[in-house]
């Protein structure tokens, strides 16, 4: 019997440190759903600058009831991604969201060409998914506050966090 498809696969040897991320907004409360429509222009504005280093951005829906976006991007390497995620114009909507999601659950997930895989979630407790609903869960505090951290990546960012864990919680 001959073959109906067009059986395809990819060389991705030119991406040796291929960084692969989810992220998701889902609205939880009537609110929420202005957050979630606010937050299309910015990123389509950001991704249409180009950062360095990002290879691929693609919008996604994961549900209308709630309702429920996001995106996969594809990163020519964690450091280009963090770089991007500390500067701005991310760093002062991280720094503002992380406060108040504004009527919304956020989450990531982030994926390595050659394994490692970390996440955060920002009330996202009622509603679990991804890691959320087989790996224990454990509050972003302390070795778990970045991602670099979770990852147990080595080096030392570039660029210094959007926010503080100690500005965050008020601490001191």
């Amino acid at each position: 019997m001959a073959l109906n498809t067009d059986r395809r696969t990819v060389d991705l040897s030119a991406f040796p440190d291929l960084v692969v991320i989810y992220l998701g907004m889902r609205v939880n409360e009537l609110r929420g759903l202005k957050t979630l429509l606010k937050f299309g222009p910015k990123i389509s504005k950001s991704v249409a600058e180009g950062p360095d280093g990002l290879l691929l951005h693609e919008n996604m829906l994961f549900s209308v009831v709630p309702p429920h976006g996001g995106m996969r991007q594809y990163w020519r390497d964690f450091e280009s991604l963090e770089r991007w995620a500390r500067s701005l114009p991310h760093k002062e909507w991280w720094a503002q969201f992380v406060r108040d999601t504004g009527g919304t659950g956020f989450w990531h997930e982030l994926y390595f060409i050659h394994g490692g895989m970390e996440a955060v979630y920002l009330d996202m407790a009622d509603h679990p998914l991804g890691f959320l609903n087989f790996a224990s869960a454990e509050p972003a505090r302390g070795a778990m506050f970045s991602a670099r951290n979770r990852l147990k990546a080595s080096g030392e960012a570039k660029v210094g966090a959007p926010v503080s864990e100690e500005e965050l919680y008020d601490r001191g």
